[in-house]
C-alpha cells in the first residue's frame, strides 16, 4: 500500500499546515546551526572546567544489539587512548515508536554489522544468530552488572564475543561472583532510564557534552571533538575506526546495476543524493533512481527525539563532507505528492534524478517551501525542465503505481524500510548487496570496486 488508511502518525506530522512547517524550520534550523552547536560546546566545556570535572563519556550497551557488539571491541581502546572517564551502562531495547520495526531491525542489524565489521578491522561471528540465546544473555547481564566501570570496560569485549559466538562459559569469565537477577534487572532499568532521561533511544551509543555518537560509524566524530580539546594521548595516530573513502576510481562497472531508493523528506538523502549520482556516473554503472514516500507517510512511527537526533546527525555528517544543509522547510505530505506527480514525466525525459536533486537542495539547504508553487517551479526549471509543460502533469496520479512498486521492492523484497537504501546487483553468482543509510555509500563503492575488478580480470 502506498499510504496506509490509518496512519500511526498524527495528521499534523503527515501533512503539517504552513505555520507548522515554518515553526519546524525554525526549531530544526537551530538544531542544525553550526554556530549554535559550537556555542553549546563552548558553554559545556566552560562549565566542565569551572566545576573541575573530567571529560565524562557515558556509554549505553545493549547486549543483544549487533552494533553494541562492534562497539564492545573498541571501548577499552577508546578509554585508553583519550583522557576521558567512561561510564558504561547496560540497557534494554527501547522498542515502541523509537524502534517500531523491532523484528526487522534485529534482522537488518545482524546483517549490517557483519557486512561492515571487516572493513573497520572488527569481527562478527559467522555463526551468530539474529540475537543471542536468552540464557546466555541473562548470564552475560549478571556478569557485567556486577562489575565496576573499569572492569566492565576491560571485560565487555570478551564477554560480548562469547555471547554472540555461543562459545565459552560466561559465568567462568566473570572473575568471581555475578549479580543476582534482581540486581541485573535493576542495572538494566537504571541504564534505560538514563537513556530516556537524555532523550535517546539506541544502544551502542556514546554521550558527551550534550551530543550523541551512535555506533562505530560515528565514533570518529567523538574522537575529533576530543582531539580538538587536547584530550587525545596520541593525536598523531589515526582514528580507532576511520571511515572508509567512497572511491570507485578506475572501476568499470558497466556490467553492474545500482538501484537507489531515496525520499524527498529524508535529511540523510539530501546530503548523499548528489554523491550517489556522481558515483554512478564515475564508474559507468547501470543506475535506477527509485524514489519512495517518506517513512512517516508510509505509516512508520516517528518520535520528536528521533527526529531531532537525525537532523543533528545529518548536519554533523554534512559538515564532514562539506555539503550545505540545515536551512530547510519540510516537504512532507502534499509537497511530496505534488513533486512526485512530476516524476514519470521527468523520467521520460531522463530528468527525474536532476529534478529530485534540485528539490532536495531547495528544501534542505536553501529553505525553500515546496508547498509554494513558485518554489516548485524553481526546482523544475533548475533541473532543466519547462514549467509550463510540468504544470500539465502536476497533481496527477500517474506516479502512484510506480512509487508503490519501488516501496514494495524495498520493504518487502529487501526487508528495509528506511532511506536512502541501495541494492547492487551483478555479476552472475554474486548475491545482491542490499544496504540502508547514507553512511553505507562507501560500502557500495567498495563492493563495486571488488566486483568490477573481478569482471575485468575475468575478461582479460
Amino acid at each position: 500500500m502506498l499510504e496506509p488508511v490509518q496512519n500511526s502518525n498524527s495528521k499534523w506530522m503527515v501533512d503539517p499546515p504552513p505555520i507548522l512547517r515554518w515553526l519546524m524550520s525554525k526549531v530544526m534550523g537551530r538544531v542544525a546551526s553550526t554556530d549554535h552547536i559550537a556555542k553549546k560546546r563552548r558553554d559545556f566545556e566552560a562549565q566542565r572546567v569551572a566545576q573541575k570535572q573530567a571529560h565524562t563519556v557515558e556509554y549505553f550497551h545493549q547486549l543483544d544489539d549487533p552494533y553494541s557488539h562492534l562497539m564492545a571491541q573498541v571501548l577499552a581502546q577508546l578509554a585508553e587512548s583519550y583522557d576521558i572517564k567512561v561510564v558504561p551502562r547496560l540497557i534494554r531495547a527501547t522498542g515502541g515508536k523509537h524502534q517500531p520495526e523491532d523484528k526487522k531491525l534485529a534482522v537488518w542489524a545482524r546483517r549490517d554489522a557483519a557486512l561492515i565489521a571487516p572493513h573497520y578491522g572488527l569481527t562478527f561471528p559467522d555463526t551468530a544468530g539474529i540475537t543471542p540465546e536468552l540464557e546466555s544473555l541473562h548470564r552475560a547481564t549478571r556478569a557485567l552488572a556486577n562489575y565496576d566501570p573499569a572492569a566492565f570496560i576491560a571485560k565487555i569485549k570478551s564477554i560480548s564475543q562469547a555471547l554472540w559466538s555461543g562459545a565459552g562459559d560466561l559465568k567462568a569469565m566473570s572473575d568471581g561472583d555475578v549479580a543476582t537477577d534482581a540486581a541485573a534487572s535493576a542495572a538494566l532499568d537504571a541504564g534505560s532510564a538514563r537513556l530516556l532521561e537524555l532523550k535517546h533511544y539506541s544502544g551502542a551509543s556514546l554521550y558527551y557534552g550534550g551530543e550523541w555518537y551512535w555506533g562505530v560509524d560515528r565514533l570518529f566524530h567523538l574522537e575529533q571533538r576530543l582531539r580538538d580539546l587536547g584530550a587525545c594521548h596520541r593525536p598523531s595516530e589515526p582514528y580507532l575506526v576511520p571511515r572508509p573513502e567512497v572511491d570507485v576510481t578506475g572501476a568499470d562497472a558497466s556490467q553492474l546495476t545500482l538501484h537507489f531508493y531515496p525520499s524527498l523528506n529524508s535529511p540523510y538523502t539530501a546530503i548523499i543524493f548528489d554523491r550517489t549520482v556522481a558515483l554512478a556516473k564515475a564508474c559507468g554503472i547501470r543506475f535506477h533512481h527509485k524514489p519512495v514516500l517518506p517513512m512517516i507517510m508510509r505509516g512508520v512511527a516517528a518520535t520528536t527525539a528521533k527526529g531531532r537526533y537525525i537532523f543533528f546527525d545529518t548536519k554533523r555528517e554534512a559538515d564532514y563532507f562539506g555539503v550545505p544543509f540545515g536551512h530547510h522547510v519540510t516537504p512532507i505530505g502534499s509537497p511530496t505528492r505534488r513533486a512526485y506527480s512530476l516524476l514519470p514525466w521527468a523520467k521520460s525525459l531522463n530528468k527525474d534524478a536532476a529534478l529530485m536533486s534540485t528539490l532536495l537542495r531547495l528544501a534542505f539547504s536553501e529553505g525553500k517551501a515546496l508547498h509554494l508553487e513558485k518554489n516548485l517551479q524553481l526546482g523544475v526549471e533548475a533541473a532543466g525542465l519547462d514549467w509550463q509543460a510540468a504544470k500539465k502533469h502536476l497533481g496527477s496520479d500517474n506516479w502512484k503505481s510506480l512509487v508503490e512498486q519501488y516501496q514494495t521492492e524495498m520493504v518487502e523484497g529487501m526487508g528495509l524500510w528506511g532511506v536512502p537504501s541501495y541494492r547492487l546487483t551483478g555479476l552472475d553468482g554474486e548475491p545482491d548487496l542490499e544496504v540502508w543509510g547514507q553512511d553505507r555509500l562507501w560500502l557500495v563503492a567498495t563492493e563495486i570496486r571488488r566486483r568490477a575488478g573481478r569482471d575485468s580480470s575475468a575478461s582479460s
